[in-house]
Formats: structure tokens, sequence, C-alpha cells
């Protein structure tokens, strides 16, 4: 772990938020005290920090990135444990969103803690100015508010406010810590009720419910609008209403009223819907816990299955969910502006929610944020939002959007006006993105140090190459980046080919590139082989173009593997299949701490067929322990990929074998590219390509003893018939074949034993349904 100045941490207030906050400490490395208070006619006065942290570890998903990582919290309890805080350089508050409470506790704090240690708040409604009033001016000095979004695992956003008195050290030290070893997006809010996220993504949340009920959208019609055309996750509107918690959202409304004038418009939205208050006294207040009925959505159990339901907004009865009529959003596409122009229910919609919520922000920006940059980062971070609210002004056209509201009769807010002037909020200036700061004057976008992104080296150059589904960027120093844009950043015979054809160029290059990442900027690095191609080729009794697609990614994964120069696979989110195969083979992998990574073939009723059990043969036997066999570590790999496990983060990874000890891992996505392209140069300084594996391998023995194994679980009901296929197959291939025990195998073998158990499972319709099955509905069949 690099040298931090922040090495301990302890959080008050072990609730929900509480604690979460002080796993996702652990996920850096650090340990941490977790303290709350002493509650009554309890033996075990530290039982309520206890208890969140076996809370914690039943979650799922979980807090943690790796279970060991609940050792590093130590329990406590106020009373009894305060003085403890006096080891930490970090003191979190996260206790109730009530200024006196909080100031009671920081004078305790204040008393016990060392020398230059920062105390920051988590609050989300409660001005800085408030909290450190009556404190003293060494207390003001090092305070802050560290406001994280839940769960604070996975929301990338800190929105950081800082006082008038507060010490440029401490603002320096959390921005770096929450940055690099947090892997937050740290946006600095001015001190105003709700700051820049919940100030104005709340404010779009009640503008999209009230206008639903007025116009008489369902919940599901509501929820499709803005994906598709304004780049916002598929929960929409009332999932992430439910998300957030049905009686949670009135009392932060509560909380901002009791501080806004009453003029501003997120008082006049703040309407009681009957039946949200019906719900909420029922017990229906969404997903944030188990203890709910339900929100919005509920999932309910039947005989069959489980069913989704979704409530009826006017009669306020559940019903079964039913997939939005969505002809006007499909006929809009990505044209936000046609949305908004459609003349049905849909488009009012859109454009009452829209025009409000844009005009709020344009209204608001000045007061809330130093510059629009910061608020479209604010929500997209906060909200996991393609587009913040001036990028989506920028889409509709900032003009057009000025004028409508004119035509209407509505306030065009000043630097809406400014923008329409100078024709958006953003442009593109001789390879800069600049971002408008006042009338005609536009200001450079600058990433800090250590921050390298696609989306900013297509602003100055083009791909070196490029086919329909992939680009190659060069990323400066000689290093060429390669990336997939198709849906899900499948793989097919197209990528392959650009990707052989990039590795030659390198190679021939003489030394003007020095190497290859592998990278992208999707949601995820790519869902692995496209099935619809395979499946294609299988329906039609084209097994000679699916064998050579097998042959094509084999070569060029080889190729990959043993060039003369680095490469790095630089993954995150999910890395399946095929993708997970292009990682095993690169040089290095240097991945995003939320990497999710594995060999799922088994899921659609093949094997890993471009290399995967190959190099994860040889990447086990390696790290296999001094005491194990070659059949131990045939059985756990055989585990590993029978079961289509899927890492649940970059540390989990490294247990499962896709990571090795030596591979990288990046806690902050923005950083992901930079990193790899350091580790790249480091490695091009004196690289040797690797020697092609030569395994000893069980063989026939080894093949009995897992068939043995497989036969129990079938008798035991634990896997099904076409599963007994699968995973003999997969057998036949990680124990060499059927030869003598302990005989050397070869690379070179072993990717033919893989070609010929895949084509042989491709011919059978069991496989053929799996795979159908996943492509309607996304999830595996068991059959």
């Amino acid at each position: 772990m690099p040298d931090y100045k922040i090495k301990k941490v302890a959080v008050v207030g072990s609730g929900d938020m509480g604690s979460q906050i002080a796993a996702h400490m652990t996920n850096a490395g650090l340990s941490v005290l977790l303290l709350d208070i002493v509650p009554r006619n309890m033996p075990d006065r530290s039982v309520l920090a206890k208890e969140a942290l076996a809370k914690m570890q039943r979650a799922e998903p979980s807090p943690f990135m790796h279970p060991e990582n609940a050792k590093l919290i130590t329990p406590g309890n106020l009373e009894d444990d305060l003085d403890k805080c006096s080891d930490a350089d970090w003191i979190i508050e996260v206790v109730l969103e009530n200024p006196r409470v909080k100031s009671d506790l920081y004078r305790k704090i204040d008393v016990v803690r060392k020398e230059g240690s920062i105390v920051s708040s988590n609050t989300s409604t409660i001005p800085l100015q408030i909290l450190v009033n009556g404190q003293t001016e060494k207390f003001a000095r090092d305070f802050l508010i560290t406001h994280f979004f839940n769960p604070p695992r996975t929301m990338r956003l800190m929105e950081l406010v800082v006082g008038k008195k507060t010490s440029p050290e401490a603002v320096q030290t959390i921005e770096d810590f929450c940055d690099r070893a947090l892997g937050k997006g740290v946006v600095r809010c001015k001190d105003v009720p709700g700051f820049i996220a919940n100030r104005l993504g709340l404010y779009f949340l009640q503008c999209g419910v009230n206008a639903a009920f007025d116009l008489g959208l369902s919940v599901e019609e509501a929820d499709a609008v803005f994906s598709a055309s304004a780049g916002m996750p598929k929960t929409g509107i009332f999932g992430q209403y439910d998300l957030i918690g049905l009686d949670l959202m009135p009392q932060i409304v509560e909380s901002f009223l009791s501080t806004l004038s009453s003029g501003d418009p997120f008082c006049t939205a703040n309407v009681r819907h009957p039946l949200i208050e019906k719900m909420i006294a029922g017990g229906y207040t969404g997903r944030k816990s188990k203890e709910s009925k339900g929100g919005f959505y509920r999932h309910v159990k039947t005989e069959t299955g489980v069913v989704v339901e979704a409530i009826d907004l006017v009669k306020g009865e559940y019903r079964e969910s039913r997939k939005a009529k969505l002809e006007t959003i499909l006929a809009a596409g990505d044209n936000l502006r046609a949305l908004c122009d459609a003349p049905d229910k849909i488009g009012k919609f859109a454009w009452n929610v829209l025009s409000r919520f844009l005009a709020y922000a344009a209204e608001h920006a000045p007061q809330i944020a130093d510059d629009i940059a910061a608020v479209d980062a604010a929500i997209c971070l906060g909200f996991n939002w393609r587009w913040g609210p001036f990028e989506l002004i920028d889409k509709l056209g900032a003009k057009w959007l000025a004028d409508k509201l004119k035509v209407e009769g509505r306030a065009v807010p000043e630097l809406l006006q400014k923008a329409a002037d100078c024709c958006s909020f953003y442009r593109v200036r001789n390879g800069n993105m600049e971002h408008l700061v006042s009338q005609d004057k536009y200001k450079p976008m600058v990433r800090p140090e250590g921050i390298l992104l696609l989306d900013d080296i297509r602003y100055a150059s083009s791909p070196v190459a490029r086919n329909k589904v992939a680009n190659v960027w060069d990323i400066g120093d000689g290093v060429l980046c390669f990336e997939f844009h198709t849906k899900m950043n499948t793989i097919d015979d197209s990528t392959l080919s650009l990707l052989k054809d990039t590795i030659a160029q390198v190679e021939e290059s003489g030394g003007k590139h020095k190497g290859l990442i592998i990278y992208n900027e999707g949601h995820m690095f790519s869902a692995g082989a496209d099935l619809k191609k395979i499946l294609f080729q299988i329906t039609t009794s084209r097994f000679s173009d699916l064998s050579n697609l097998l042959r094509c990614g084999q070569d060029v994964f080889h190729a990959l593997r043993f060039a003369r120069f680095p490469t790095v696979s630089a993954p995150a989110g999910l890395v399946l299949g095929g993708a997970c195969e292009i990682s095993l083979h690169c040089s290095a992998i240097q991945a995003h701490a939320e990497t999710y990574m594995g060999l799922v073939e088994a899921l659609i009723g093949v094997i890993p067929g471009w290399g995967g059990c190959t190099q994860m043969l040889g990447r086990a036997i390696v790290a296999k322990r001094a005491s194990d066999d070659p059949f131990a570590t045939v059985f756990r790999l055989f585990e590993t990929i029978s079961q289509a496990r899927k890492s649940k983060s970059a540390f989990d990874a490294r247990d499962l074998a896709f990571l090795r000890e030596t591979d990288g891992i990046t806690m902050n996505r923005d950083r992901l590219l930079f990193d790899a392209k350091q580790r790249l140069l480091k490695m091009a300084e004196n690289y040797t390509p690797p020697e092609p594996l030569k395994l000893n391998l069980p063989g026939l023995a080894g093949c009995k003893a897992l068939h043995k194994i497989i036969e129990d679980k079938r008798a035991e009901g634990k896997i099904l018939p076409h599963d007994v296929v699968v995973q003999k197959s997969l057998a036949t291939v990680l124990c060499g074949g059927e030869g003598d025990a302990d005989a050397i195998v070869t690379e070179a073998q072993l990717l033919e034993l893989e070609n010929r158990e895949f084509m042989k499972l491709g011919r059978l319709p069991e496989t053929i349904a799996r795979i159908e099955h996943m492509l309607k509905t996304g999830k595996a069949l068991r059959n």
C-alpha cells in the first residue's frame, strides 16, 4: 500500500452508512475503530458496533472487497473507547442529522484526538458553518465535511466541503487519500444545503414523481424514459426512489426545507402524495433494507419462481410488472430533443421533468459549486448518470432550451442564457475540452496528475487503427491502447482481426511502440464472445466457421502472450469468458478494484476455448502450495471453472488465481489507464517473453477421480444432466487428456484439447438451449 498520511481511522456511528464507510476504509488496507453509543439494559456495552460488523459480514453484496478485511475493524463504544481515537489520523462522524448531537460529540472528540488529526462529518444536509459553531479554533482548522454516497464501496462520489478556517494541509490530505486509496471522485462543494448531488438529484426525482402522477404514467413508463436518450440508469425515477428509501426521502427533504428559502423550487416540488404516505405507513419503504415489504417495485416468491410486481399509481395496488410501451422512446433513440418534442404523454413527461431540472441546475449552479464541471461530475458520480445537467443541455442545445422556456413564459437562468449566446456549455478547442466560465470565456478542463482518459484522447487525436468493433489509440510514450466498443464490448472475429493487426504493428514498429494496453471506459470491460454469432454458426451447422473462430482466438491470444513487447490488460467491471481469456494471456494485469472476473462458459454449456483453461492451469501450478499434488491443484481449478465462479472484487480475483500476486490493483477507476501505462513502461525497460508451458498433469487417473466427483454430485442432485457432460469435458482438458499420470503436457496440446472439447459440446442441443436462454433472458438455463 502507498505511504498515505492516513493510516488509522475511527468511525463514530455504526448505522448502515457509518459501518459501510468503516468497511470501505478496510478495503484500502486501514485498521478502523468503529464506535457507537452504549444501549440501555444490554450486557455488552459495544453490542451496536459488534452487530453492525456481523451484519456487514453477512451482507450480499458485501461492503468488504475481501472477507479478511472485516478483521481490520475493532468495535467499541463511546463511553469506554473514545480515548482510543487518540491513535486515529482521521475521525469520521456519522451520527444523527442533528446539529446539537453532533456538536456535543465534537467537544468530546476534541479532548481525546491527537494533534493534527482530521475530523469530518458525513452529513448530507447540514452546512459546515453550523457544525463548527461553538467549537475551538483548533477543531475548526482540522474539520471538514466528507459526504460519501451509499453504498460507499461502489458509489464513486465523495463531496468535500471546506470551511473558511480549514487548513489547506487537511484538505489536501483527505482529497488525496479519498482519490487514490478509496477510489473516490472528490468534488468540492460550496457550503450550502444539500451540497450538489442531493440538491439537484433529489429535485429531479421529486419532479419525476410529481409528473408521473399528474400525467398518468405507470412506474415502468416513467423509469424507461430517460435511460437511452439521457444516459440515466434503468432504475429511472421510481427505481431510484426505492433504492434511497421511501421513508428516508421525506427526512432528507425536511432537512433541506428547514434551510432553503420558501421561494426555492425545491420547496414547491415537495408535494405530498397520499399513496406514498400510505406505503411508508404500511412498511413499504423500498429496497434499502430487508425489513421493507417492498416499494414501488417488489419481488414476490411464487411456485414458478420470483415475480416482480409494480404498484399501480392510480389504484394503489400491486400488479405484475410489465414492460413499458417504448414506441416514443425507441423513435427518439439518443435524440433527447426529439424525445422532449414528442406530443404524447411520454414526451410531455420528458419535457416537464427535464426542463424543470435543467433550469434549476442552471439557476443554482453558481451558488452550489465553483464551476459547471463540478456540478456535472457530482451528478454523474453520485447518481450514475452518463451526462450531467450541463452536458444534457448541450445535447438539447442551449439556445433551443432557452427559446422554448421563453415561449412558455418561463424564466431563463442567466447562466443558461450565457450558454445560449455562446452556443454551448462545453467546446473542444485545440484538442482540449473547455467549459464555460463567463460570458464568451471558456476554461480548459484540467485533470489531476495521474489521470489518463480515452475520452480526453479522443478530443486531441484520431485512432491509429479502427474497424466497426474496436479502436486503437496512441496514448503517448510509445504505448498503444486497444479499445472494444461493441454492445457489452463483446468479442468477435472482427475484434480478433484488429487485435492481430495491432500486435503485428507493434512488433514491426522498430521500437517506436513499446507495448500494448487492452482497456476501455465502458461500464464493463467485456461480456466475452459474441454469443449471437456463435449461436448462428451452430444452428446453421457452420461448424467449420466455429472451429475457425476458436483457432483464430487461440492464435491471436498466443501472439499476445509471446509478443516481444509487454502487454497489459486493464479491466474494470465485468470481465467474462473470452475477455477473461484475453487478460490471462497478457504479460500483466492492472485491474480496477471493482473487477468481476470469471471463466463462465459452463453457464452456456461449453468450456473455455481460447486458452482460458490452459493459462489458468499454468498460473495455478506455478502458485500451488508446496504440499499440493497435481490433482489437488487441478481440483481447485476445476471447482472454479465448472461452477462459473466470478470474482467479487479484484482482491477476490487473486484468490481465484485470475490475478497473480504480481498483478496490480487500482482503486480509482479514472487512474486505471495511467497506472497500466506506467506498469507497461517499467516492464518495457527489460522485457523477455515467457516460455511455453510444460506441465505435469494427472491424466487418466485424474479424469477418473473427477468423474467420480461429478457422478456423486449428480446423485446428490447438485448438478443436472448437461452439467455432467460439460464438467467431464472440462475434466479432460484440466487433466491434460487421458494419458499417463504426471506426463508432460505442452501448451499446444492443451489448446488442442480445449478446441476438441468445445466443438463437441457446441453441437449438443442442450448447449443450444442454454445459449438461446442466456441471450433471451440474461440468465443461465439449468438443464
